[in-house]
């Protein structure tokens, strides 16, 4: 048989189906530090990261034992990489599990105890965690896909930092195609995931390059109508009047419409601080800063998007300030007769914008004079993403592929959706993809033919992950749509100036292996003592746990940017690879067992019954309180959904937590105002405590200050709640840890969790019926209850007979009888 026609050679080892993976010489090699080092491995999208993942979980599942834990940031994602799983392991598919927010917490606290590999979301891993729903000590290895998303409060982080703290054995591989746009961010990627190597495969490296093709990037320049540079000039001559009040202030130092966002930040920041000194023209100031924000998302959608992107835009703008309470800056933004005219001229255009007929030309170009046979199309809008499908099934068989959150105007996909959707651009169903950027990070997206970007960039991780849907078996074309002079142009430079920086960053990075383990070392202490007294406990086990198998005198695994690599080209299969891998020497440090704070101190686990337990409400998880609490070893956190009180601190004692401006908005505007809230509590706990979080309580929206003062009297007064005041999140997770160890150790009271939302009564409904009209609240809802004495009273009533109303001005008046009065529209 000649030579092209014989099969490449496979991978073999135990827990591999025979003849699944191909054998690449360059995942081997990634594969070889991952098993023995904590790891961030960079390869191009398409070339095999999640299989270098899969080598490693193979050999840890075989060597170690345990679980193996894959985390992906979305849904699809995470399906995906189980099902490549399931056929690339020789594992029961039962064992193989999803966990995701369509599974109950009873349910994967059931399935974690049984399964042998876990692909999830971290948010609900996390969940888990801090709800102690799952245990992590038994996972020896650990996977973060999209590692670059680890920054900031993400999930990511706190699961890396609970995951060297419980594990008995951990290992962990992040993973990412474009891990940072510097140094500095590649640097805090593998802080918070406790990563050691880096790991860099470039399509310039000889075992890549053989799997890869060019990828053409082109752009085409659009010019874009007189109508639209019109409206787009209309909306600038307002933001440039919004600037010069902000220059008068002494907060702006240009009026030019197109600031940079970082001069918008720094105006904000001197705002704030105006705000800080309690100078009444920060106030005024932020309200301006807030439609120069809004008039520029305004002028983005139609330089950049479609004029019926602006349309609708405009339209959320305008319910929005005939809402209750809508912000000035909103009611200004839609009254200014610039703003209006630009309306006009807006929902007067018929043409057809230039960018859609671009799109189309392409299209045709590609799909039927060249033969291709599938297209991605990427845009940053949601209603472009819906629009422009729509006008393509006019000439392609295109479909849309968006997000799981409803948006105002705009319906999401559910999980099954997009994994309909997908599997059918797989076979061939349909050729056009139109997607947000859910369809960016990772999914196996089939090669395709064209990359249209419907807009440019401007980060160099998105527009690498993009780029990386084409090219991957034979040449492909990215073509990136730019209208001329408009932010296009300047989000394509940054955009392009961004990868260049980051690609030079990584060819630095690649081979400094020993470099950065000593930048990590300070900072990584208090994350993953990766030298410590374990070395000695643990004898012959490397730095991963994996015990430590003679290689017959050959070079330690581990040394220099291709750590594994040492005779792979001469083996067989993943077997030799391992035991080649293995062969790390003993003086090598292991992972600590102890891990202290910041102060250098080590946490004593509390005796069993000192153990404190607060329950916390699920929908609590946005703030950080809970996870905060959960990082201590004498408290135990459990997430229920409550339907009294957001945390639950003994059998007595539960706690309604409000910031400032919640606390604000559930006076005037809350389907449930505080009043509600507090009484369930008071029903059914003798000790409610209302806290309220945060500065500026009497600076919140147009309220008198005595009428909030009013409102916490009542809570104290009527509902005998304790009013308590706390400065931050942190402030309010030392009260809430104080609180429920008095109640636990001091008074020796158990937590217990009752009540429940108590039924309305015939006046609340009523109340909360007249309320919901043009969202007026409950304040003003009592006052039209009190003057017309019914319901029907008050929806037959004129605008005039409205007004006699107490606190029922004009604008009031009108916005009810709009809603009422209107004929109902079901766009």
């Amino acid at each position: 048989m000649a030579a092209q026609d014989e099969e490449p050679p496979s991978i073999d080892h135990p827990l591999l189906k025979p003849d699944f993976l191909e054998r690449r010489l360059y995942q081997l090699k990634l594969a070889g530090t991952a098993a023995n080092h904590h790891t961030l491995v960079c390869l191009p999208t398409g070339l095999g990261k999640t299989t270098v993942s899969l080598l490693v979980t193979a050999r840890r599942l075989d060597e170690v034992g345990g679980k193996s834990l894959m985390l992906a940031p979305t849904k699809p994602l995470v399906q995906q990489h189980a099902d490549f799983y399931r056929e690339a392991l020789q594992i029961p598919d039962e064992e193989i599990v999803v966990f995701t927010g369509d599974v109950s917490p009873d349910d994967r606290a059931a399935m974690w105890d049984a399964a042998t590999v876990i692909m999830a979301t971290p948010q609900v891993i996390e969940n888990d965690l801090v709800g102690s729903r799952v245990s992590l000590s038994d996972v020896t290895h650990i996977t973060f896909d999209e590692c670059h998303r680890a920054t900031g409060d993400y999930a990511y982080n706190y699961i890396a930092e609970r995951y060297h703290a419980d594990a008995d054995r951990p290992l962990v591989t992040g993973m990412s195609a474009s891990p940072g746009g510097d140094e500095e961010a590649i640097l805090e990627v593998c802080e918070n995931l406790g990563l050691q190597e880096v790991e860099v495969m470039t399509e310039e490296d000889a075992d890549v390059a053989e799997f890869t093709h060019d990828t053409d990037v082109e752009w085409e320049r659009i010019d874009l109508p007189e109508e639209v540079i019109e409206i787009r000039d209309a909306l600038n001559e307002v933001i440039t009047d919004r600037l010069e009040k902000l220059k008068e202030l002494g907060v702006a130092k240009s009026t030019q419409p197109d600031q940079s966002q970082k001069d918008l930040n720094r105006m904000r920041a001197e705002l704030q601080k105006l705000i800080n000194n309690d100078q009444s023209e920060g106030f005024k100031g932020m309200s301006v800063h807030a439609e120069v924000m809004k008039l520029r998302q305004a002028v983005t959608l139609v330089e950049t998007q479609s004029v019926e992107a602006v349309c609708l835009y405009f339209d959320r703008q305008r319910n929005q300030a005939r809402s209750s309470g809508a912000s000035k800056a909103s009611q200004r933004l839609v009254s200014d007769p610039r703003v209006r005219d630009a309306m006009r001229k807006a929902e007067s255009f018929d043409q057809l914008h230039p960018k859609y007929r671009k799109t189309r030309m392409l299209l045709a170009e590609t799909l039927g004079l060249e033969g291709g046979e599938r297209v991605i199309v990427f845009t940053e809008s949601r209603d472009t993403a819906e629009a422009l499908t729509e006008f393509l099934n006019t000439s392609f068989d295109a479909k849309r592929f968006v997000g799981q959150g409803d948006r105002e105007g705009s319906d999401g996909m559910t999980q099954n959706q997009q994994q309909e959707v997908l599997d059918e651009f797989r076979n061939g169903e349909f050729e056009v993809l139109v997607s947000t950027s859910v369809a960016e990070e990772g999914l196996d997206v089939p090669e395709v033919d064209l990359v249209l970007f419907y807009e440019p960039v401007p980060t160099a991780i998105r527009s690498i992950q993009r780029k990386g849907r084409t090219g991957r078996q034979s040449e492909g074309r990215v073509v990136v749509l730019m209208a001329e002079d408009t932010r296009d142009e300047a989000y394509f430079w940054i955009s392009r100036r961004r990868e260049k920086e980051m690609e030079s960053e990584l060819r630095e990075l690649k081979g400094m292996a020993s470099e950065l383990e000593s930048e990590l070392e300070a900072p990584q202490q208090s994350l993953a003592a990766f030298e410590g007294e374990s070395k000695s406990e643990r004898g012959s086990e490397n730095e991963s746990g994996a015990e430590v198998e003679s290689n017959g005198g050959k070079s330690p695994a581990g040394s220099g940017s291709s750590s594994g690599s040492e005779g792979v080209s001469d083996q067989p299969g993943l077997q030799d690879f391992a035991e080649d891998a293995s062969s790390e020497d003993e003086d090598e440090g292991g992972d600590d067992s102890d891990f202290g704070n910041e102060d250098g101190e080590t946490h004593v686990p509390s005796a069993e019954g000192d153990t404190i337990e607060i329950v916390a409400d699920q929908r609590e998880m946005d703030a950080n309180i809970a996870r905060d609490l959960s990082r201590r070893e004498e408290i135990e956190i459990r997430l229920e959904t409550l339907d009294v009180g957001d945390y639950v601190c003994s059998d007595r004692v539960a706690v309604e937590r409000k910031s400032v401006a919640d606390f604000v908005d559930s006076l005037v505007g809350s389907e449930r105002s505080i009043f509600e809230q507090v009484g369930d509590m008071a029903r059914h706990y003798s000790r409610p405590i209302v806290v309220v979080e945060g500065e500026g309580l009497y600076e919140q929206r147009d309220i008198h200050p005595n009428a909030v003062r009013g409102a916490l009297s009542s809570l104290a007064v009527d509902f005998g709640a304790s009013v308590l005041r706390t400065e931050s999140e942190a402030d309010t997770t030392e009260l809430l840890a104080v609180i429920a160890g008095r109640e636990q150790q001091t008074a020796d009271r158990e937590v217990s969790v009752h009540g429940e939302k108590q039924s309305k009564t015939l006046g609340e409904q009523q109340e909360y019926v007249v309320s919901s009209i043009a969202e007026i609240g409950p304040v003003t809802a009592r006052s039209l209850l009190e003057a017309f004495g019914t319901v029907e009273a008050v929806m037959i009533a004129s605008e005039e007979e409205l007004q006699e109303a107490e606190g029922v001005g004009q604008v009031t008046a009108e916005r009810i009888r709009e809603v009422i009065g209107s004929e109902y529209d079901g766009r």
